[in-house]
């Protein structure tokens, strides 16, 4: 069935020289490529997962900054909503102060106007009654 004659070495070197032939032409070169390949994916892949890293660690650094400068800006409010309070406070303390003494100085006015109107009176009363008791005496005597 099978003849071994110089055909069968012939056909294994023909194969083994296939075989390295392939290997050097192709294998090879297809393997480091691949190789490669796979190199350059698993840098690319730290890479990316450092980056993605950093830009988490940026983003919860920023987020930090923000709620740090809301509560600034809270408290920057509050600070100023306090001073207005105090500045309201101050001025209508100072209004009813002014308005106190204007009516103390209304007061003192009336006063003393009526203290005049009183004396005028007094004075009328005294030239009226004067008057009276002359005519009364005079008529009478």
């Amino acid at each position: 069935m099978f003849d071994f004659d110089a055909t069968l070495p012939l056909m294994a070197v023909q194969f083994l020289i296939l075989v390295a032939i392939l290997n050097a032409v192709f294998y090879k070169p297809l393997m480091k490529a691949i190789d490669e390949r796979n190199d350059y994916i698993h840098r690319t892949q730290v890479e990316a997962q450092e980056r993605l890293s950093k830009a988490q660690n940026l983003a919860q650094q920023y987020e930090q900054e923000l709620a740090d400068t809301r509560k600034q800006s809270q408290a920057l409010v509050a600070a100023a909503q306090a001073d207005a309070q105090k500045i309201v406070a101050q001025k209508i303390a100072e209004a009813q102060e002014e308005a106190r003494l204007q009516r103390e100085q209304a007061q003192k006015e009336l006063d003393q106007q009526k203290q005049e109107a009183l004396r005028s009176l007094e004075q009328e009363v005294d030239a009226l009654s004067h008057q009276i008791l002359t005519k009364l005496l005079g008529t009478a005597a």
